[in-house]
């Protein structure tokens, strides 16, 4: 006989080659034919509802690392609710306009505006932004995202940008939105205002200069031709300068340098004579700031006044103490001359280049002029010294190109009105991680009102008409009139008509006796489009409400999103619009370096799933602590593939050894299990709990982790070890194998379950090889709860596993010495250090299988036993011959005539079910 064709051996069809990157796209269109998204919606209607609400991506270019990332870490927590007692709907977003789209058609595709119209140019906007969502749509359903994708929600849409007018109407019914002149961030590169949010600040090298202005009316104080030095590293604004600003109790000191007279902070003297290489500089006389309020300085090479101003923003930390103020380009500068009546010139277009109000530089582009301006001091002898420092300059953070403060006339909302409230309501949410509050708490804190007009084309028109005499109408009866036409025509409606034909029909105002108006052509500022989209998609979509549950976003959101959000909310309801806000950090390559095209390490989620497949990179961010800056490589992903494997073989083992199992008839009952079956089944509630506590907290590292220890460690080294003596050797309906195979059974589907979320083709997959489930997907089914294991002694078993490790350490050391070769020659005896341990081990039934070795005998000494922690062990090769079946060494091989070469118990075996 063929004792062989007598084992039962793992039979399973599940492959142990995942193959995912040619498996998972036919997952994927198995969702999408069985309605999978539609389905767990309907499953789970009813309960109580959780939403996270999608911060949207911009819809321009492919995806990359962070896209993935951001989007996987959203599905893991949908996928987690939908199965633990919520209904979860997912509504993926977009931001559809803005500057980037507008460059793209402009200069990728080389399309002349000058020929278009400005509604014939937004629809190529619109239609290139439709473009680009469907290119990314399918990128992001290629990473198992599950979601509503048919209908993502769209910044550009009519019922988006009609909730978005209605923001806007009720912010200005409250008197927070206004129209002011005043010095903001100006980026030249894309001619437009932008908001702090969109600025980036990057080292830049820059001019730096000490210039003398000249005193003609010195109050008293000075004398004429005595001289104020200030220092600046933007010569280019030296043509707007209209006066210099000093600290009222800041002490000054003229000083006498050679036939000339210096006027200096005394705290800066040291610093600056050092740097105007000024020898032995005499203190002629000390005074205070405010003596010198009002004194008149003449311009370097204009011909007019540089006005001496008091300001409190003044210090003594750099330059000279003497601030050089150009009201029209500095936000201290323009406050400080609004003081003194000054006007706020700013003698640049739209594209950084100097007008006719700066005479002798017009033409010029301002970072260009730093030259010119610094000859024509140099030649007006007001030049002092030229030098050039290296610092910290805000940029344009789309166009990367420095920016520049200019005073223009836009449109603000007043965060200021309503800032106390914003900050209240920061205290009231939940951080993951917890220092998410004190970063946005100091952002919204320190933040001056909000500019929201941008001059560009591609956007939400600000819905704004103007009076005959040039005054701001902004009504209820126009904002609603203006949101329902949006929500019938798309904002295009706001260039296609006159203002006239914008206006509720009959409209009148005081400010236009003969009834003309003209309307805004600004658009708003986009973090007010997608800061609106509580109101867009939280109020409106099926299943949502405001507040979400979850806003989780990277975390250069504290000051886009998540700020934008919190500021428009409140504003409108009083309320954040968020219960959490959980953010991530940015993909590094895998030495620690941002990802860059010139440093050639930038990896494409398209390239990881062609080469890996989604669930590796789905794995990959569910083994990083995301909260802080991660990193990725394919040194990293080829350990997570083989962590991957690991999982992959223990799903095959187990389904391998349920091929002959049908829960139906053989699962045995909790109480008739044997005593390590109930042991396995303890130690799986336990990692259900914790598992489902860390799925709670956002934190999927601690999943991964611990789902794999478990795997490597409790299964693979132990439990699905141990068992191949039983589970091949027994006959098919042996109670002992019986009641494994109910363990298993058990563990496998908590396995896939609880994996379900983080590998979901993977874990669907294992699904359809589980024998007995009905449900079509593991997605249809709740994950498993923690319940309580009966008449288990759970500090037996922790005892014996540490006993355990003192056999294997025993083990080990004796196959390094040539002693055995395979556990199962051995013989061990072992010699309890104490009654817990003694008792322990004769309390085990079937102890030697426990210990895969052929004879396991408890003693109270033995000779040559080597000590451990718990015991001293033993370990001899086993004198008996080896059975040809289960290939233990046992005394009684050969007991059995009809069976010589078997041990008793496998001669039995195969008599009363092998025999012919």
């Amino acid at each position: 006989m063929d004792y062989k064709e007598t084992l039962l051996m793992p039979k399973t069809a599940f492959k142990m080659r995942g193959n995912l990157p040619n498996k998972e796209p036919k997952r994927q269109e198995q969702w999408e034919e069985n309605n999978i998204y539609e389905k767990v919606q309907e499953r789970t209607k009813g309960r109580p509802s959780f939403v996270l609400h999608d911060g949207p991506p911009y819809a321009n270019g492919n995806l990359h690392i962070g896209h993935a990332m951001n989007k996987i870490l959203k599905d893991f927590i949908i996928r987690h609710k939908s199965m633990t007692g919520y209904h979860a709907p997912y509504v993926p977003g977009w931001d559809t306009h803005g500057l980037p789209i507008e460059v793209a058609l402009s200069k990728g595709k080389k399309v002349d505006r000058k020929k278009l119209s400005t509604a014939e140019f937004r629809q190529m906007c619109a239609e290139y932004a439709l473009r680009q969502v469907d290119g990314q749509r399918e990128q992001f359903k290629q990473l198992g995202v599950r979601g509503d994708w048919d209908n993502p929600y769209l910044t550009l849409t009519k019922d988006f940008e009609a909730a978005q007018i209605q923001v806007f109407g009720e912010m200005a019914k409250k008197g927070y939105i206004y129209k002011g002149l005043k010095p903001v961030y100006w980026s030249p590169s894309s001619e437009s205002a932008l908001a702090e949010a969109e600025i980036e600040y990057y080292d830049k090298k820059s001019p730096s200069i000490y210039v003398a202005f000249t005193i003609q009316d010195g109050k008293g104080v000075l004398e004429e031709g005595d001289k104020i030095v200030i220092w600046t590293t933007t010569p280019w604004t030296i043509p707007a300068n209209l006066g210099i600003s000093l600290h009222p109790d800041i002490e000054y000191v003229r000083v006498q340098v050679g036939d000339n007279r210096f006027v200096v902070a005394q705290e800066l003297l040291e610093t600056v004579a050092a740097e105007l290489d000024w020898e032995n500089p005499e203190v002629v006389k000390t005074f205070k700031g405010k003596d010198l309020d009002r004194a008149v300085a003449k311009h370097p090479f204009y011909d007019r006044d540089s006005i001496v101003m008091l300001g409190k923003h003044v210090t003594t930390d750099a330059g000279t103490g003497c601030v050089h103020t150009a009201p029209g380009h500095g936000e201290d500068d323009f406050y400080v001359g609004k003081e003194y009546g000054l006007e706020a010139l700013s003698p640049l277009d739209d594209k950084g280049v100097f007008t006719k109000e700066a005479p002798g530089f017009e033409g010029l582009f301002y970072d260009d002029a730093n030259k010119a301006v610094t000859e024509k001091l140099k030649e007006a002898g007001a030049l002092l010294k030229l030098g050039f420092i290296k610092h910290s300059y805000p940029h344009d953070w789309r166009t990367k190109k420095p920016t520049i403060f200019r005073a223009t006339s836009q449109w603000f909302a007043s965060i200021k009105d309503f800032r106390q409230d914003i900050l209240d309501e920061i205290k009231k949410i939940n951080w993951y991680p917890s220092w998410g509050e004190t970063r946005l708490y100091n952002m919204v804190r320190d933040r001056e009102d909000w500019c929201i007009s941008r001059q560009r084309t591609w956007g939400v028109p600000i819905p704004v008409f103007y009076g005959e005499d040039g005054t701001p109408i902004i009504t209820d009866e126009t904002i609603n009139h203006v949101s329902k036409l949006f929500a019938e025509h798309g904002s295009n409606v706001w260039f296609e008509r006159e203002a006239k034909d914008l206006l509720p029909e009959g409209f009148t105002s005081e400010h236009s006796p003969n009834g003309k108006f003209t309307k805004e052509t600004d658009i708003m500022d986009v973090w007010f489009d997608s800061g609106s989209s509580h109101q867009a998609v939280l109020l409106h979509r099926e299943g949502h409400r405001r507040p979400a549950d979850v806003y989780l976003e990277g975390s250069d959101q504290y000051r886009g999103w998540f700020n934008s959000s919190i500021s428009t909310a409140v504003a409108v309801t009083g309320h954040a619009p968020y219960k959490n806000i959980v953010s991530h950090g940015f993909a590094l390559d895998g030495d620690g370096r941002k990802m860059s095209k010139s440093l050639g390490n930038v990896i494409l989620p398209s390239k990881v799933l062609k080469q890996y497949g989604a669930d590796i990179l789905r794995l990959w961010v569910a083994s990083v602590d995301y909260q802080a800056d991660v990193r990725i490589s394919d040194d990293i992903l080829r350990q997570i593939s083989e962590s991957y494997r690991k999982i992959r073989n223990t799903f095959r083992f187990m389904l391998g050894n349920l091929a002959d199992f049908d829960p139906k008839t053989d699962l045995v009952q909790e109480e008739d299990l044997e005593e390590v079956d109930r042991y396995m089944l303890n130690r799986l509630q336990k990692l259900i709990a914790s598992v489902r506590e860390s799925y709670e907290r956002f934190e999927f590292s601690p999943i991964y982790h611990s789902i794999h220890n478990f795997c490597s460690v409790e299964l693979s080294s132990f439990y699905l070890d141990f068992a191949k003596d039983i589970l091949y050797i027994e006959a098919k309906d042996n109670k002992r194998r019986r009641s494994l195979q109910t363990g298993y059974y058990e563990i496998l589907k908590s396995l896939v379950q609880l994996l379900s979320p983080i590998i979901p083709h993977t874990a669907d997959e294992v699904w359809e090889f589980i024998p007995g489930v009905e449900e079509e997907s593991v997605q249809l089914t709740d994950m498993p709860e923690p319940r309580k294991i009966s008449n288990f002694n759970e500090e037996k078993w922790d005892q014996f596993m540490k006993i355990r490790d003192d056999v294997l350490k025993a083990l080990e050391e004796a196959r390094n010495n040539k002693v055995i070769g395979k556990s199962l020659e051995s013989k061990v005896t072992i010699v309890p250090k104490d009654n817990e341990t003694k008792e322990v081990l004769n309390s085990m039934d079937h102890l030697h299988q426990l210990l895969i070795v052929s004879e396991a005998v408890v003693a109270d000494s033995a000779e040559n036993a080597k000590e451990y922690r718990y015991t001293d062990v033993f370990v001899e090769k086993h004198p008996a011959e080896t059975c040809e079946r289960c290939w233990v060494s046992s005394d009684t091989v050969g007991e059995d005539h009809d069976h010589p070469h078997l041990c008793t118990r496998c001669a039995s075996i195969v008599k009363e079910n092998y025999s012919a």
